[in-house]
């Protein structure tokens, strides 16, 4: 007899042993080699079925009772099919009530009498019991499952349908560039913790193994926001500078806001307004390692208000500045 199991050593239980017995190495064994608890062990996986289907049969006074008929049949030589010439019956006939020689010698294959047994399909494989017939069996429950003397209840299910699901992020420029630790709260209730890479951009998708339905995949799509100062273009940051007519006219040193901090920058002699100076490398990161440039547009702002010194030093400046910018007007 070919696939023949004993569910008694399956169960590792004597074949004396009563339903209780049976049900309490089910409940140990069941929470030992739940897929849940051993994610992607596939030999565990199949030791649960294997658990599964024992105590489907041994827990059922009837199908019991049947499937020890069988297994004393399935004991004889012979049994697998080697039928005498006379009749067809196998040897043990002789011995035995037709009614159950002749029903138990049809099966050539053991699977083939637990698919009868259980109600099944032929051609079905043996499957992780749904959450309604767990339900029905047991609870597994140990008190050592976690630290001190909490006792927890844990009912054995079937694994859910491996499904990967996509939630969006958005994030302000800054924490875009610098990464870090976000906590994200899904849509299902869940809260993650989770340590974003640096130099995110717009559309991005990071993956979270694990983190979807029944272990597949969460996917974060992720938004930069507008920023109020900085414009991202490509891999360069755009920014207007402001800086006063005297720093246009003689030039100066000044303080320009980046995403690394403030970096100090000189201001050429002469500079015009909407003329753009240049940054090396303050830009965004790029996927190869280098970095954008960072370009300072000049916007040169004149003050709405001066003090009375001011406007007496403005007054000398008019009396003696020679250049004239309408010189050169075409009419």
């Amino acid at each position: 007899m070919e696939n023949f199991r004993n569910y008694y050593e399956i169960l590792g239980v004597p074949r004396e042993a009563s339903a209780e017995e049976i049900k309490k190495v089910y409940r140990r064994l069941a929470r030992q080699y739940h897929p849940d608890l051993n994610p992607g062990n596939k030999e565990a996986e199949e030791k649960f079925k294997d658990i599964g289907e024992a105590y489907e049969v041994l827990s059922d006074t009837d199908k019991r009772a049947e499937y020890d008929q069988f297994s004393r049949y399935w004991k004889q030589r012979g049994f697998a099919g080697n039928r005498s010439a006379k009749g067809g019956k196998s040897w043990f006939n002789k011995d035995r009530d037709d009614k159950d020689d002749d029903y138990y010698s049809q099966f050539t294959e053991f699977g083939q009498f637990i698919d009868e047994l259980l109600g099944r399909s032929g051609n079905k494989k043996v499957r992780v019991a749904t959450e309604n017939e767990m339900n029905s069996r047991a609870k597994v429950a140990e008190d050592e499952f976690r630290p001190g003397n909490t006792k927890v209840s844990y009912t054995v299910t079937s694994r859910p349908t491996r499904k990967d699901i996509e939630a969006r992020l958005t994030l302000p420029l800054e924490r875009a560039y610098t990464g870090g630790v976000e906590r994200i709260r899904l849509e299902d209730g869940r809260s993650l913790e989770v340590n974003m890479p640096p130099a995110m951009v717009t559309d991005q998708r990071i993956r979270l193994k694990g983190q979807g339905i029944g272990g597949g995949d969460l996917y974060l799509k992720i938004t930069v926001t507008p920023h109020s100062f900085y414009k991202l273009e490509g891999a360069d940051i755009i920014c207007q500078l402001p800086i006063t007519p005297s720093e246009a006219v003689l030039g100066a040193p000044v303080q320009v806001p980046t995403l690394d901090g403030r970096v100090k920058m000189n201001i050429p002699p002469g500079v015009k307004s909407g003329q753009r100076l240049r940054l090396a490398n303050k830009g965004y990161p790029l996927e190869d390692g280098s970095r954008g440039d960072q370009l300072l547009e000049i916007q040169i702002v004149i003050p709405k208000e001066i003090s009375s010194r001011e406007r007496e030093l403005y007054e000398k400046i008019r009396q003696i500045e020679t250049f004239n910018p309408r010189a050169d007007l075409p009419i």
